[in-house]
């Protein structure tokens, strides 16, 4: 029961309740109300609460439309500052209406250039970015996002969207930046030491990157922290030959062991891979095990999820459809675990373990974490941005271990040992 329910969250019928949802202001007041009513009945029976993620999969629906309203609230950059150009029926001014902010991009460089993957990157993390908030937001059920809109001297800026000590999230933050000018020597380094060979013309390398990068972390120790970040980069050499690449992932980090939820997580995230290539999930599954690891603890940073870089093949457009499959995949793969989990009693045992376990969330991000470092590294970077990722608390005991059969020990264990989690 509990597995075929998930599929509908997470396949046809998820699509086809958001499909009716968006843009049917009638149905958004009653489906809310009944997600709350079928919510709050299977949290006061112990016996279905395995059943939440039906709920749970029709609040994320509903949080597309009515977390709209939040969105309009908390919003600092005014609509009118995109420009209303071209046609009344204009689909892009349309698709940027419905962004937290107007693009980075000038409105007309993106009509003359819609074809440009550049375009279309910045175009699917700012709805990225606009639809995980909506969702965050309608989930939350209180607090709004800041929305700042920032410029980078070098050339570029961002939207940053940060959603504060809500009730249910204690700091979930979504980032878009569109930045280009030349690396620095250190980003070229590291660059360099992936294996890529990168000629410069007097020590310079002009660039492009642009991403959509989020961390969100619950109040509820029984709610997950997640990440996810999709990116595009185009470097020019020396001799005027263009390279560029993907980069991205999603990933899950529980305080505590439910298996369902990271199936679910996992299963969401292999179908939208599968879409693509049969050999896309196995192949970015171990590299996330690989990457968010913990060296100096001998542990992961979480349960995993995919992870790749450097995706320069078969070809830009192929890569693009991938890479927005990816993105479309995480309000579905997370939010009903948000659902299900957010009004979970706990103590102050349980508060005390989450905060040990941002602990190591704090150590994989500023000492292992290429994106920490490629944004420290690069001129003009918006440290405030680049540490959005960090909790607002955290916390280290010295030579803390968990009581061996505990279901902190059971975390440890399977953080220690990555677990297949579809098969």
């Amino acid at each position: 029961m509990s597995s075929s329910l998930l599929s509908a969250v997470r396949t046809g019928t998820y699509r086809a309740f958001r499909g009716k949802l968006i843009g049917s202001a009638s149905l958004r007041i009653p489906l809310c109300h009944a997600v709350r009513e079928m919510h709050g009945s299977a949290t006061r029976n112990p016996t279905g609460r395995r059943s939440l993620l039906v709920a749970a999969g029709a609040a994320v629906v509903a949080g597309l439309a009515a977390g709209y309203s939040h969105l309009q609230r908390a919003e600092m950059a005014p609509r009118s500052s995109v420009p209303a150009e071209g046609s009344p029926g204009d689909d892009l001014v349309k698709r940027c209406e419905g962004f937290m902010a107007p693009p980075v991009t000038d409105l007309q460089q993106l009509r003359d250039n819609q074809q440009d993957m550049k375009t279309q990157m910045e175009l699917l993390i700012m709805g990225t970015q606009a639809e995980v908030c909506r969702a965050l937001a309608e989930a939350d059920g209180g607090a709004t996002f800041i929305v700042d809109r920032w410029q980078r001297q070098e050339g570029g800026g961002g939207v940053s969207c940060v959603l504060q000590d809500g009730n249910v999230f204690e700091k979930a933050g979504v980032n878009v930046s569109v930045v280009h000018g030349y690396l620095s020597e250190e980003s070229i380094m590291q660059m360099k030491s992936r294996g890529k060979s990168l000629k410069t013309k007097e020590g310079k390398l002009p660039f492009c990157a642009m991403g959509v990068s989020s961390v969100i972390h619950p109040k509820n120790p029984h709610v997950p922290t997640i990440h996810f970040n999709y990116r595009y980069f185009e470097i020019e050499e020396a001799d005027g030959n263009k390279q560029w690449w993907f980069g991205g992932g999603t990933d899950l980090t529980p305080t505590y062991l439910d298996q369902e939820d990271v199936v679910h997580f996992h299963q969401t995230l292999k179908d939208a891979c599968d879409k693509h290539s049969p050999g896309f999930y196995p192949k970015f599954k171990k590299w996330c095990d690989d990457y968010f690891f913990i060296k100096h603890r001998g542990e992961r940073r979480g349960v995993g999820g995919i992870f790749f870089d450097d995706l320069d093949s078969p070809s830009k457009e192929e890569l693009f459809q991938f890479v927005q499959s990816c993105a479309k995949a995480v309000v579905p793969c997370y939010l009903p675990i948000v659902e299900k989990h957010k009004n979970d009693s706990f103590t102050p045992e349980d508060k005390l373990w989450q905060q040990l376990r941002r602990g190591r969330y704090v150590e994989f991000n500023l000492v292992y974490d290429r994106g920490t470092k490629f944004g420290l590294a690069t001129p003009g970077s918006r440290i405030e941005s680049i540490l959005m990722s960090l909790p607002l608390t955290a916390r280290w005991e010295y030579m803390h271990s968990p009581q061996p059969g505990s279901k902190e020990a059971e975390i440890i264990g399977i953080l220690r040992e990555p677990q297949d989690w579809v098969h």
